[in-house]
């Protein structure tokens, strides 16, 4: 389980995250929801050791993990899948993937069979250059090399930003299929209302970097997640 205690970030003299709490279980989604500009993607930069936060603490199963570098928060079982994909355009699908041995011992530095199984068309595209794929294709890239990690937690920035309806659908699948395993934790921040209430089993609504509701599924009515969200 993954637990962000009182959380707070600054860059330079503006603090954007102000005692940020945040709970993620494996086999749930939680969707970290809220206007543009409310901290969110600061929120999931800090988790995963893109970025120093000032003060509080992150834990996984009751571990502190410190102040963890991106190597660090990967090595201890934290996938992030950042707004934008930044997936290696010149390198190929194949090739993108196997960058996420990195933080794996070299006895496991294998890509998943199922992978391919989760995203069909890696498969054929598996010897082309990640800058030859539709932006679809090059999220679903994304997210499967983050699942080579084999992550304990994964953070989803923005998913669906930019993609066709088509493959929107996939992807819901994808974190539906991830959460009915049981063991991962899905951290989702997500503008695409219907699609995140539709996946989440516990909210997090943000204003201002702050938390403005917390709440599992069946503790929350739409209508006030709509009002805290907008807050």
């Amino acid at each position: 389980m993954l637990e962000v205690e009182n959380l707070t970030l600054r860059y330079g003299q503006s603090r954007i995250l102000h005692g940020i709490d945040l709970v993620a279980r494996p086999g749930e989604v939680t969707a970290v929801m809220g206007v543009n500009g409310v901290g969110k993607t600061s929120l999931l930069r800090a988790i995963a050791g893109r970025h120093p936060f000032e003060g509080g603490t992150i834990r996984l199963d009751g571990r502190d993990l410190g102040r963890p570098t991106a190597a660090q928060a990967a090595r201890a079982g934290i996938a992030y899948v950042p707004q934008g994909r930044e997936i290696f355009p010149l390198l190929t699908v194949e090739e993108n993937l196997e960058t996420g041995f990195a933080c794996l011992p070299r006895a496991r530095r294998e890509v998943p069979a199922e992978l391919y199984d989760l995203f069909p068309i890696l498969t054929t595209m598996r010897h082309r250059r990640g800058g030859d794929l539709s932006g679809g294709q090059q999220q679903q890239l994304a997210i499967a090399r983050a699942l080579v990690t084999r992550p304990r937690v994964l953070l989803l920035d923005e998913p669906t930003e930019g993609i066709q309806p088509s493959i929107i659908k996939d992807i819901g699948r994808v974190i539906e299929g991830l959460r009915d395993r049981g063991d991962i934790a899905v951290v989702l921040v997500e503008q695409y209302f219907d699609f995140a209430h539709r996946l989440a089993d516990r909210f997090v609504a943000m204003s201002r970097g702050a938390v403005t509701l917390a709440a599992p599924r069946e503790g929350i009515a739409r209508d006030r997640l709509l009002s805290a969200i907008s807050i």
